[in-house]
């Protein structure tokens, strides 16, 4: 069979939410918009998968499946801003401005690889505060970093080896600003 992309997925007409629940027999997914909470249900679509496409959807709104009646997190969520047991969050990556496509990388026998922890390595424990010390793992010779698992997971600090959130980076970490820009969908 091949990959289907799951979790909220948007793209300039709205959001596709796609679930794999092979065992439901209904799946409804419930949107926090503009302050209200509405639900709307998922058709079965590939064996076992649920979706729907909701055009007045938007980056950052919050939602959760409703699979049998038992309110959830989505598994492939991409953003758990309120931890492992709250809503997940739309993310529209396509929002962030690259602008490193000329960077080429490091050649692998140049490599002088630094492990570390995002949520140990600085007193604040997030991206922010590591991105602040790049220059000084550059001045120790530093050509690659080996960051370790930071999917999300219960708490504000572990080891990130039980991460239940493979898609979501750790919401104490910090993370990219979840703003609405106005370019996104109409509403």
């Amino acid at each position: 069979m091949p990959r289907v992309p799951v979790g909220a997925l948007p793209d300039k007409d709205g959001t596709l939410f796609r679930v794999w629940a092979p065992f439901a027999s209904r799946v409804l997914v419930n949107i926090m918009h503009d302050g209200r909470k509405k639900s709307y249900p998922l058709d079965a679509s590939l064996p076992g998968y649920f979706e729907t496409k909701l055009d007045f959807t938007r980056h950052a709104d919050t939602y959760r499946y409703v699979v049998d009646g038992r309110e959830l997190p989505d598994p492939a969520s991409r953003s758990q801003p309120e931890g492992v047991h709250g809503p997940s969050q739309i993310i529209d990556h396509s929002l962030f401005p690259w602008d490193d496509t000329a960077w080429k990388g490091v050649p692998v026998d140049e490599y002088v690889i630094y492990e570390l922890h995002v949520g140990t390595f600085t007193p604040e424990g997030t991206f922010e505060a590591l991105a602040g010390c790049l220059d000084y793992l550059k001045e120790l010779g530093v050509t690659a970093i080996e960051i370790m698992p930071v999917g999300q997971f219960p708490g504000d600090r572990n080891w990130g080896y039980d991460g239940t959130y493979p898609f979501a980076p750790q919401s104490s970490y910090g993370g990219r600003t979840v703003s609405r820009p106005s370019s996104m969908h109409a509403t």
